[in-house]
């Protein structure tokens, strides 16, 4: 397994851990706005490790979304489809709005496991 993959796994497994652990779900909702934010930022960058391993993106600094679709929209659709749904789930809905619905946050995290999973095949074979 690519060390990209690796390390995009391991920021989805902290933001699965943050939202067990820590966010307190009741009745379908998470009671705790804050932890809510961090798992969306974690698994966000999860989903962005995984695609710099992809597309070979070098250095550090800033990450710009265009980019990202950019080099998505030239290589998959579908997948294009997912991150943008990823970007809306866990970047803005958890990320920035603390959205507290269980509901919101596992299509998150389920479309995170699914991008990295998807990079992960074609990862593999390189």
């Amino acid at each position: 397994m690519p060390n990209t993959v690796r390390e995009a796994k391991r920021y989805l497994n902290n933001a699965k851990e943050i939202l067990r652990e820590k966010a307190k779900k009741e009745d379908g909702f998470y009671q705790d706005k804050k932890y809510v934010k961090l798992a969306g930022h974690a698994a966000y960058t999860g989903v962005l490790v995984a695609l710099d391993g992809l597309f070979e993106r070098k250095g550090k600094g800033r990450k710009n979304v265009d980019w990202y679709l950019e080099n998505l929209g030239k290589t998959d659709k579908k997948l294009l489809a997912s991150f943008n749904a990823a970007y809306d789930t866990l970047h803005l809905a958890m990320g920035y709005d603390g959205n507290q619905a269980a509901g919101v946050s596992a299509a998150g995290i389920n479309l995170a496991e699914s991008i990295i999973t998807w990079v992960e095949t074609r990862t593999a074979t390189a």
